[in-house]
């Protein structure tokens, strides 16, 4: 694998972060993208390895197309992009909300793989990063939900459409990453000791076992399609 290039959109924290290290580990040649340049900076000295660096905006479709021109030609796209909007109870989560975090998160997907595939080798393969939000009947998720199901739609028809392009998704339950630093530390503390609880495997996750899960389907070229859920069990509990 030394010779694969991989470049992970939203790579500068939680699993894209994660999933740089994991594959650098494995020989790989690694770019990964952000819109904080600092941030991108800092978390590029943190890695080791053939490691590179590039400012990139996700959601504005120019900076994307110019951002994969100073690229060039790779392998593999992981798509690590968060998005938090949409939660709340359906009686009264603001359709406001709803859109702007379809324009956070799903659209970017959508068009940054766009303007990734001129680029992207056809032997290669796309990695979503979605959410359990998409597979739990959790109440108070269903704009989550629906945002992340929308991505993992994309799955099965890009595969096809793509072919012999592997297309697959990661979809991640609860995980100790920054997407939940608007909660205070012992708010933080209290919510993840309920999911440890509630999830088979008895902790919540860490990023660097959805990087595991994401590797896995880069490395095995026989693997087109799948939406893999790596969340603990967590979407049984919820489910029960």
């Amino acid at each position: 694998m030394s010779s694969q290039h991989a470049v992970i959109v939203g790579g500068s924290s939680g699993v894209g972060l994660a999933t740089a290290g994991t594959l650098l580990a494995r020989g790989f040649r690694v770019t990964i993208t952000g819109r904080d340049a600092q941030k991108l900076e800092k978390a590029k000295a943190s890695l080791r390895g053939d490691i590179h660096a590039l400012a990139m905006d996700a959601a504005d479709a120019a900076n994307v197309a110019e951002g994969f021109a100073a690229i060039g030609l790779f392998d593999h796209l992981v798509l690590a992009m968060s998005g938090g909007r949409g939660g709340g109870p359906f009686a009264s989560v603001q359709a406001a909300d709803i859109r702007a975090a379809f324009d956070e998160k799903m659209f970017p997907h959508f068009t940054t793989t766009q303007a990734a595939l001129p680029r992207l080798s056809k032997t290669g393969s796309i990695t979503f990063v979605s959410a359990v939000s998409a597979h739990a009947a959790l109440p108070g998720t269903a704009g989550l939900g629906a945002v992340n199901a929308a991505v993992d739609a994309l799955v099965p028809i890009l595969a096809n459409e793509l072919k012999p392009l592997r297309v697959n998704s990661v979809s991640p339950g609860v995980l100790d990453t920054p997407w939940w630093d608007f909660l205070a530390e012992e708010q933080k503390t209290a919510l993840f000791t309920e999911y440890a609880a509630k999830t088979p495997v008895g902790r919540i996750g860490r990023p660097e076992d959805v990087a595991e899960a994401i590797a896995f389907l880069i490395g095995n070229s026989f693997m087109t399609g799948h939406v893999l859920i790596c969340d603990g069990g967590v979407r049984l509990a919820i489910a029960s």
